[in-house]
């Protein structure tokens, strides 16, 4: 049986932001540079239409609204200070840089390392036996995800590189951070588009490859990710799931990665289920679009509708740009 949704279209408004990071303050602490952030995204719904799970060239297309004033904009948090000089750990495969944060109450060093992994991945290993079991948020060009040590105070992870730059930083829950970087030039071949938020303000990025629709094989989802397998160069796009819901006010996001070359087309749309947490609110959230190495961040707020909408899903077809053209264009 098909499986039918429906989905109320959307169409998004582009204006200039006033002030960067309109998220909440403690997703702003993550952003970008200030310099990256340049467009706030407001978002009205429309109308409902009934889309079809496999229908393949079903995508809602943005209809025209008049533009919606762009609501004030939070400042962003100070960004905390970084330290360095780690002390020297054993080597790993790869170029590997690192660096550490201050002890904390003197008692215990944190050493934090990066290295390149396959398909423009930076490897994270954080040693930090006095943050046990602790919050910490991992931010890197515009993203800025929650995380949670284990029971020793290490943490092992990976982020998509937004930039060829290649620095992260791990924000502890005193304010203490430590940075460390790796040049990611691999990148250049790769297109990403990220949509990140913070707890119930939930979104989902849908990804159509080579004309897929709802269901196809070529639809790139949080259900089917199409991770490469080690080893293996991926053929087309796949979808990273970054964040720990189960910390306190956690940071999620989903990043899409594309290869750059021309002949391979997708179309992208993020959805924003209308559940009893979301519906009749605006969420916020933001987009983080890398062409050419290069990062570009922008506020996304979103008008959900009343509660008698729940379980319908806002459809936004407009917010990544063109994944047609390659990176060097």
């Amino acid at each position: 049986m098909i499986e039918k949704r429906r989905v109320i279209r959307s169409v998004a408004v582009l204006a200039v932001a006033l002030a960067a990071g309109h998220l909440v303050q403690t997703l702003a602490s993550g952003t970008a540079d200030p310099v990256k952030v340049a467009v706030e995204t407001i978002v009205a719904p429309q109308d409902v239409v009934t889309l079809a799970a496999d229908a393949g060239a079903g995508l809602p297309k943005a209809g025209e609204l008049p533009p919606v004033a762009p609501q004030a904009a939070l400042p962003l948090a100070p960004k905390a200070a970084s330290t360095v000089n780690a002390p020297a750990l054993p080597p790993q495969s790869g170029n590997v840089e690192t660096a550490a944060a201050a002890p904390k109450q003197g008692a215990c060093p944190v050493s934090f390392e990066v290295f390149a992994e396959p398909s423009a991945m930076i490897g994270l290993t954080l040693i930090a036996p006095c943050r046990v079991n602790e919050r910490v948020t991992l931010k890197h060009a515009g993203l800025s995800v929650s995380a949670r040590t284990t029971a020793t105070g290490a943490l092992f992870t990976a982020l998509p590189a937004m930039d060829t730059a290649g620095a992260v930083e791990v924000l502890f829950a005193d304010g203490q951070t430590s940075s460390a970087k790796i040049a990611m030039p691999e990148l250049a071949a790769l297109r990403r588009f990220a949509v990140q938020w913070q707890a119930d303000d939930a979104f989902q990025i849908h990804a159509f490859e080579n004309g897929a629709g709802y269901g196809d094989p070529g639809e790139v989802s949080a259900a089917n990710l199409h991770r490469p397998a080690p080893g293996v160069p991926a053929s087309g796009g796949f979808l990273t799931l970054l964040g720990d819901p189960a910390t306190d006010a956690p940071l999620l996001a989903e990043v899409y990665s594309f290869p750059a070359d021309p002949a391979q087309s997708a179309e992208v749309v993020v959805e924003a289920e209308v559940t009893a947490k979301t519906c009749g609110r605006e969420l916020l959230a933001q987009t983080i679009s890398s062409v050419g190495g290069r990062a570009e961040v922008a506020d996304l707020t979103l008008a959900m509708p009343d509660c008698d909408a729940v379980g319908d899903f806002l459809v936004l077809n407009n917010l990544a740009p063109s994944l047609t053209i390659s990176a060097e264009n």
